[in-house]
């Protein structure tokens, strides 16, 4: 009850497309208005790509941050994935926007420190993950995260006065992705794109969901981010 009482006090935890189309265009390095005046930031072809991957696909940080080039066919427009956190398997249809981005993002991408991380889709300009676990300083036998990809984009956030309400980050774009990927009206392919774990026995019989049933989901999203009565 406390929990869900300070949720609803908290507010939606949702960004406007309008909005989300301005953070996009920022990661470009093109101007974009805030309060009457042009504000820019620095382009970033891997957090534009991993932005679109979190509204294209629901993706969390990690999820992006541990994505395998192995397991993205951008000739196909797929991605077939499991979540790191449940190992549910997840097969998602990647928008245009999307397959371009991450070519982009592919072709600049520096070379890992670590060997095993030479699979991965995107690596800091540092050379490691964008999420990943270091050992503490101050601590011994302590491990902390360190978070490359939310300190970026809660930048973003800041800088195009976004960060106003509590709980804003790029998880919020998983959010988007679940509440507006629902108005399709097929909450289990939206639950399947998403990796959520169903214990009914529906999901223990279902052997498939159909790819027109996933490109639906996605493409209400896609409807939603860029052709929505607030981009008139």
């Amino acid at each position: 009850l406390a929990l869900r009482k300070g949720r609803n006090e908290a507010g939606e935890r949702l960004i406007e497309a309008s909005d989300l189309r301005n953070i996009l265009t920022a990661l470009e390095g093109k101007p974009v208005i805030v309060d009457g005046a042009p504000v820019k930031v620095e382009a970033s072809a891997p957090m534009r790509a991993m932005t679109l991957l979190a509204l294209n696909a629901g993706f969390g940080n990690t999820d992006v941050s541990t994505l395998p080039r192995s397991a993205v066919n951008l000739d196909t427009g797929w991605i077939v994935f499991p979540r790191p956190k449940t190992g549910i398997a997840r097969r998602v249809p990647l928008w245009p926007e999307t397959i371009e981005a991450m070519r982009k993002a592919l072709a600049e991408r520096p070379t890992p420190l670590d060997p095993e991380d030479a699979d991965l889709c995107f690596i800091t300009s540092r050379g490691t993950r964008y999420v990943r676990m270091q050992k503490s300083k101050t601590t011994e036998e302590r491990y902390v995260t360190i978070n490359a990809l939310s300190r970026r984009f809660e930048g973003v956030l800041k800088a195009l006065k976004l960060d106003t309400r509590k709980g804003v980050n790029f998880y919020t774009l998983r959010h988007c992705f679940e509440t507006h990927g629902g108005e399709c009206g097929d909450q289990v392919a939206v639950d399947a794109i998403m990796g959520h774990s169903d214990g009914s026995m529906a999901a223990v019989y279902r052997e498939r969901i159909s790819d027109d049933r996933l490109r639906a989901v996605v493409n209400t999203v896609r409807n939603w981010l860029f052709t929505s009565a607030d981009a008139k």
